[in-house]
C-alpha cells in the first residue's frame, strides 16, 4: 500500500513516516508534503493507495485538497488528522469520501487499526474480478461498495438475469442499526422482507453493508416511489419500533450506476435521527430543506455538572446528564451537527473536571474512542450510551490505588483525608499506627511516589479545587477550609501546584 503524508507540522509527517516503517512491508512511504498544493501535486504524480491529511494548513487546506482530488476522480482512502475542536471541519471531510478521522495527538494503536482498516477494504476491492457476477445480492452489495464498475457488461448481466435497466430508478432504503448489527440485522431482515413482501408492486433484494452497521433494501421494480415513501413512514408512524430500526433513510438512485453514490450521500445524512427520532425517516433529498433552530449550548447544565462532581455527588451528576440528555428531545429541530458539538463540549468539560479532582483514570481513557463514538453517532441512543459510558468511570482512580496500596499505606492516607483541615503530622500518624515516623515515611514513598508533606499539600490543593469551581466561597474561607490560616500563603501554595492563582483558576472552569 502506498502512502502519502500531507501535514504542516514536520515532527508529526516525521513520526508518521517511523510509523509506517514500523508496520511492516506492506506499507510504502511514498512522499510528504507541507500543503494543499504540494500534497495534491505529490498525490497526482505517485497517485498513492492512502492519503493521510491534516484539515488546516498554509496554501491550501486539507478540505480544499480533498475538493480538487474528489473533481478529479482521484480514489485513494483519506484518513484526515485533525483535534476534536475542529469538528466542523471533519464534517465537511466527511462528505468528501474521508474513511476514518484521528486525533491528535495520534495514538499508536488507533493509528495501526486505521492503517489495517485501509489495507482490507483496499485488499477487498482488489480481489473482486469484475465479470465474475454472483447473485443479485451479491452484484448490488459490489456496486454499492464500488467493487464493480458499471459497464457494458453489467448492465447486460442485470438486464438479462434481472430485468434492471441500466437508465432505470431504484429506491434505497438504509436500515441503520448500530452497535446491535451482529445481534439483530438478520432478525430485522426477515422483518423488512415480510413487510415489504405483502407488497404485490414491487420487487427488492437486502444487502448487508456491514462495516456501515446497515442493512440496505434495493427495490428496483416499483410503479410509484413517493407511495413506497409513504407506505414506509406510515408503517413507523403506525408501529414505532415495529420494524426494529435504529433509524430508517430512504433515497431515489436514478440509474444503476448511482447506487453507491446515492448510498454514501444518504448514509451521511442518517444522524438526522438524533433530531428527528427514530420513528421518522429520513428522505433525501428533501431532509436538505428541514428548517431548524439555533441550538443554544446549555452552560448552565455543565456549570451544576461540575459543581455536582466537586462535590463528590456522582450520583446527582448523572441526573443532571439525563437533563442535557433531554435538553435535545424538548421538540425543538437542531441540526445533527450542532448537537455533537454540545455533546463534545459537555463530555470534555466532564474530562477536564474529573481530570482536575483526581476523580477519573485519565491516563487509560481512550479519547479518540470518544469522539469517534459521537461522531459516527446516528442515534440519540448512541450519544446517551457515550456520555453514561464516561460517568461509569468517574469515581474509579483512587478505588484502583487503593487495591495496591500497603494496608498501613492506605489507613494513612484515610488518616489524611479527615484529618487534613485542623492538620496532623506524621508523628502522629505513626503514633496512632505503633510504627516509627522513619519506616512510614519510607514506606508511603515507595506506594504513593511522593512524601507525606507533599502528598497533604496536594490532597489539600484538590480539596479547594472543588470548592472554588463548586461553590461561591471566597478566597479566605476556601484557604481555612483546606487547612489554612494565611489566605496569601494559601493563595502562594496554589500557584505553585496549578499555575494559576485561586480566582484565575474559578475563571477557568466557569
Amino acid at each position: 500500500m502506498r502512502v502519502v503524508v500531507v501535514e504542516d507540522e514536520i515532527r508529526i509527517r516525521e513520526g508518521i513516516q517511523g510509523l509506517l516503517e514500523m508496520m511492516g512491508a506492506d506499507y510504502e512511504f511514498a512522499g510528504c508534503a507541507e500543503n494543499g498544493i504540494l500534497g495534491l501535486q505529490l498525490i497526482q504524480k505517485e497517485k498513492p493507495d492512502i492519503v493521510i491529511t491534516d484539515i488546516r494548513m498554509p496554501e491550501m487546506s486539507g478540505l480544499e485538497m480533498l475538493q480538487e482530488m474528489q473533481a478529479q476522480g482521484i480514489s485513494a482512502k483519506i484518513i484526515v488528522l485533525s483535534a476534536y475542536s475542529e469538528f466542523e471541519y471533519a464534517r465537511q471531510a466527511m462528505r468528501l469520501g474521508v474513511t476514518e478521522y484521528l486525533l491528535k495527538p495520534i495514538s499508536v494503536d488507533e493509528f495501526s487499526k486505521a492503517m489495517n482498516h485501509m489495507k482490507t477494504q483496499i485488499e477487498k476491492e482488489k480481489s473482486v474480478e469484475p465479470r465474475s457476477f454472483g447473485t443479485l445480492e451479491q452484484t448490488l452489495g459490489a456496486i454499492v461498495y464500488g467493487q464493480l464498475k458499471v459497464d457494458e457488461a453489467l448492465e447486460q448481466f442485470l438486464y438479462t438475469q434481472y430485468a434492471i435497466q441500466a437508465r432505470q430508478s431504484i429506491v434505497e432504503v438504509c436500515i441503520y442499526l448500530g452497535n446491535a448489527y451482529e445481534a439483530r440485522a438478520d432478525k430485522v431482515k426477515r422483518e423488512w422482507e415480510s413487510f415489504l413482501g405483502l407488497e404485490r408492486d414491487i420487487e427488492f433484494c437486502v444487502v448487508r453493508a456491514d462495516y456501515e452497521q446497515t442493512l440496505l433494501i434495493v427495490i428496483y421494480r416499483f410503479n410509484d416511489s413517493r407511495e413506497i415513501a409513504r407506505r414506509i413512514q406510515r408503517r413507523l408512524l403506525q408501529e414505532p419500533g415495529s420494524l426494529a430500526a435504529g433509524s430508517v433513510g430512504f433515497v431515489e438512485a436514478k440509474e444503476v450506476g448511482l447506487l453507491k453514490e446515492m448510498f454514501d450521500t444518504l448514509y451521511q445524512y442518517m444522524d438526522w435521527n438524533l433530531t428527528l427520532g427514530r420513528d421518522v425517516m429520513i428522505n433525501y433529498p428533501k431532509i436538505c430543506c428541514v428548517q431548524t433552530e439555533v441550538c443554544v449550548y446549555p452552560i448552565e447544565l455543565e456549570n451544576r455538572l461540575k459543581a455536582e462532581l466537586c462535590m463528590g455527588e456522582v450520583g446527582q451528576a448523572k441526573k443532571t446528564a439525563g437533563e442535557f440528555f433531554r435538553y435535545f428531545s424538548s421538540g425543538k429541530l437542531y441540526t445533527p451537527k450542532d448537537i455533537k458539538e454540545c455533546y463534545i463540549r459537555f463530555l470534555w468539560a466532564v474530562i477536564n473536571i474529573t481530570k482536575e479532582i483526581n476523580m477519573l483514570d485519565y491516563v487509560n481513557l481512550n479519547q479518540q474512542e470518544i469522539l469517534d463514538k459521537i461522531m459516527g453517532a446516528k442515534t440519540a441512543q448512541e450519544l446517551e450510551k457515550t456520555m453514561e459510558h464516561l460517568l461509569e468511570q468517574i469515581g474509579t482512580v483512587e478505588e484502583q490505588e487503593d487495591n495496591t496500596d500497603h494496608l498501613t499505606v492506605r489507613r494513612m492516607k484515610s488518616m489524611i483525608h479527615e484529618f487534613y483541615q485542623s492538620g496532623i503530622t506524621l508523628d502522629e500518624i505513626a503514633q496512632r499506627l505503633n510504627v516509627t515516623p522513619e519506616y512510614l515515611s519510607m514506606q508511603f514513598h515507595k506506594e504513593v511516589g511522593e512524601t507525606y508533606s507533599s502528598y497533604l499539600r496536594n490532597y489539600r490543593i484538590s480539596k479547594a479545587k472543588e470548592l472554588l469551581v463548586g461553590t461561591q466561597m471566597k478566597q479566605y474561607e476556601i484557604a481555612r477550609q483546606v487547612g489554612y490560616s494565611d489566605s496569601k500563603y494559601f493563595g502562594k501554595v496554589f500557584r505553585e501546584c496549578t499555575g494559576y492563582s485561586p480566582a484565575a483558576y474559578r475563571k477557568t472552569q466557569k
